[in-house]
């Protein structure tokens, strides 16, 4: 479950909500049958589909150095009927 982040909440995930898809980042590494296996057991959901895309790190500075926040991948998952699952762990400041 270590690769399943935190939810998202965006204007485009929240109108997703009414469509029973949720949208949550993960690790970059993860694949989609990792995921969708972890989503089923850990919420005793059906997952019909799953779409994902790779988002880029930031350029951040520290000092006179420049580095780059981690990448990660977005992924949004649809439930079959009837199935919803609570918001996932919120991201921590």
């Amino acid at each position: 479950m270590d690769r399943i982040g935190y939810a998202v909440f965006t204007d485009k995930s929240i109108w997703l909500l009414g469509k029973n898809q949720y949208t949550s980042n993960v690790e970059s590494g993860s694949t989609r049958t990792e995921i969708k296996h972890w989503v089923e057991l850990f919420f005793g959901v059906r997952v019909i589909a799953m779409n994902s895309h790779r988002l880029r790190g930031k350029a951040r500075r520290m000092g006179r150095i420049m580095g780059q926040t981690m990448h990660y991948r977005r992924m949004i998952i649809t439930l079959q009927p009837g199935y919803s699952i609570p918001p996932l762990r919120k991201k921590r400041t």
